[in-house]
């Protein structure tokens, strides 16, 4: 199927259209009717090889004019092909992104590899903020040859297969791809003798010892990024990162959420029934007068404000939260019996009314039955 259409129309411009507005008009259209957008449509392909002919042709001041004079009679050697690689890369990297055209790629060898290292430390410790000492094993720069990987007193050469691009290019269809050169992976030189400490890798394996600081309300997954503390690039590229992701270790007292500490605190049945006091300590060191109103439930939370985690790079603290446990006396002598058999003979059921409400149910319910 072919399309016998004045380029000018076809590419929707005036006949006083420039070279700018060409291009725009050429990209639009070629981007519509790319075959990869409309698979199977006959009409779409043959109109978008007759975009790139009309324009091949107008783009070029020669076969411009000798198409304004003669039309697609002009003579051989004016003709139109299609357009240049170039032009196809833009629109086939516009619409599929720069990973298909590798404009966008950087020569050279690859960065070096990202490391993680998983850490455990205290609560107290993300409650002050700590610096520690870490030991990794990575692929360090090569002193030996300064990371370029040639053997000392010597020095690299272009490649020449790329011919020291570090990429090479191949026509697949209507498109040309761009690969990293086989020959020099990327580099762009080749290394004819290789250093013989690291053999001609620009890096070797080694032990290394770094400083961790760690700030106050840094929590579980914490990711702390030592910037260029990862793997050396191969052949002198730049270095990697080390990412700390920090995990908290299970404390005695507190559970934490956020920067709010939980901790549960059994108290006596007396206590909570009179009221009174108990200090819980804190994570800084002072200590947490808790005052117990009287006739207190299980269950019930109590609130310190500003007792509880820092905020990570920001201002203030969380509360500190602690939750009552009443627990019923399990190892009681004669006296506390005794003491507790006169107060239930004392008993009217108003010191307890959510019990009360709760038997006083069960008898309606049972009377409904028998009635």
């Amino acid at each position: 199927m072919s399309l016998d259409i004045d380029y000018y129309e076809l590419l929707e411009v005036d006949r006083t259209a420039d070279d700018k507005v060409l291009k725009a008009a050429y990209r639009k259209l070629a981007m519509q009717y790319h075959p990869d957008r409309n698979p199977g449509c006959q009409v779409s392909e043959a109109r978008f090889k007759a975009i790139n002919e009309a324009y091949e042709v107008l783009k070029d001041p020669q076969k411009r004019a000798a198409y304004d004079r003669f039309g697609k009679s002009m003579p051989n050697g004016f003709g139109g092909g299609g357009a240049d690689f170039g032009d196809i890369g833009d629109i086939f990297e516009s619409i599929f992104g720069s990973a298909f055209g590798g404009r966008q790629q950087q020569r050279g060898p690859a960065r070096g590899a990202d490391l993680r290292y998983d850490m455990e430390i205290r609560l107290e410790d993300a409650f002050t903020g700590c610096s520690r000492e870490i030991q990794v094993d990575v692929a360090a720069r090569c002193d030996a040859c300064d990371g370029s990987g040639a053997k000392p007193g010597t020095t690299t050469h272009r490649c020449g297969t790329c011919g020291g691009h570090g990429k090479v290019r191949a026509q697949q269809g209507f498109f040309m791809v761009e690969r990293t050169c086989p020959a020099c992976q990327g580099a762009g030189e080749v290394i004819a003798d290789p250093c013989p400490t690291c053999r001609g890798e620009g890096r070797v394996d080694r032990r290394k010892s770094l400083t961790v600081t760690i700030p106050p309300g840094v929590d579980e997954g914490t990711r702390i990024r030592l910037s260029g503390e990862g793997e050396s690039g191969a052949r002198g590229a730049a270095p990697g990162d080390l990412y700390i992701f920090l995990h908290m270790a299970r404390h005695k007292l507190f559970e934490r959420e956020g920067t709010t500490l939980f901790t549960r605190a059994p108290i006596s049945f007396t206590i909570a029934a009179l009221g009174g006091e108990i200090v819980i300590p804190g994570l800084d060191g002072a200590k947490h007068d808790i005052r117990i109103p009287a006739g207190i439930q299980s269950g019930k939370q109590l609130r310190q404000r500003g007792a509880g985690m820092p905020v990570l790079n920001g201002r203030g603290h969380g509360d500190l939260v602690i939750q009552i446990d009443v627990e019923t006396p399990t190892k009681l002598t004669a006296r506390q019996k005794e003491l507790l058999c006169e107060f239930r003979e004392t008993e009217t059921g108003e010191e307890c009314p959510a019990s009360q409400g709760f038997f006083g149910r069960i008898k309606d319910m049972w009377d409904d039955l028998t009635e």
